[in-house]
C-alpha cells in the first residue's frame, strides 16, 4: 500500500511530501464537493423540466384536442343515448377538463419535488462540515528526535532552505 504521492505508507516523509499529500487530498475533496453540487443541481433541473413538460402537455391537450375530442365524444354520446346534442357536447368538454386536471396535478407533484430538494444548501452544509473537520484536525504527536531539534547554528539556514526546496 502506498500514500497518494507514491511513497510507501509508514515510511518517513518530508514536510514537503506531507504538504503535497494534504494539498492533493484537499483538492480532491473540493472537486468531489463540486461534482456533488453539479449532480444535485442537474437532478433539480430534471425535476423542474418534468414539471414544465407536464404543464405544457396539459395545456396542449386542453387547447388542441378539445375540438376534435368534443365532436367525437358528443356524437358518440348522442349515438348511445337519446340526449340533447348540447348536453353531449358539455359532457365531452368535462371529460377533456378532467384529463387536463390530472396532467396538471402530475405537474404540481413534480414541481413540489423540485422545490423540496435543497441541493445547493446540502452541498454548502457539507462543505462547512468539511472545513470544520479540517480546522479541528491536529497532527499526530511525534516522538522528539534530539538530532533534529539540536541543529548546530551554522547548519540552521541550510536546513531551512532544504525544507523550503522540498515543499515547493
Amino acid at each position: 500500500m502506498s500514500a497518494p504521492d507514491g511513497s510507501p505508507v509508514g515510511a518517513e516523509r518530508s514536510i514537503g511530501q506531507l504538504f503535497a499529500s494534504a494539498t492533493a487530498e484537499l483538492s480532491a475533496l473540493v472537486h468531489d464537493e463540486i461534482a456533488l453540487a453539479k449532480a444535485q443541481l442537474r437532478q433539480d433541473v430534471k425535476r423542474g423540466a418534468a414539471s414544465g413538460g407536464a404543464f405544457t402537455v396539459a395545456g396542449a391537450v386542453l387547447v388542441f384536442s378539445l375540438p376534435m375530442l368534443n365532436f367525437a365524444l358528443a356524437y358518440g354520446i348522442r349515438t348511445w343515448s337519446d340526449w340533447n346534442l348540447a348536453l353531449c357536447f358539455l359532457l365531452s368538454f368535462a371529460a377533456n377538463v378532467l384529463i387536463a386536471l390530472v396532467l396538471a396535478l402530475i405537474g404540481v407533484v413534480f414541481a413540489k419535488k423540485a422545490k423540496k430538494s435543497k441541493g445547493p444548501q446540502k452541498v454548502a452544509a457539507s462543505m462547512k462540515e468539511s472545513a470544520n473537520v479540517l480546522q479541528k484536525a491536529k497532527p499526530h504527536p511525534r516522538p522528539e528526535r534530539p538530532e533534529l531539534t539540536e541543529l548546530p547554528r551554522e547548519r540552521a539556514p541550510e536546513a531551512i532552505e532544504a525544507v523550503a526546496r522540498s515543499s515547493s
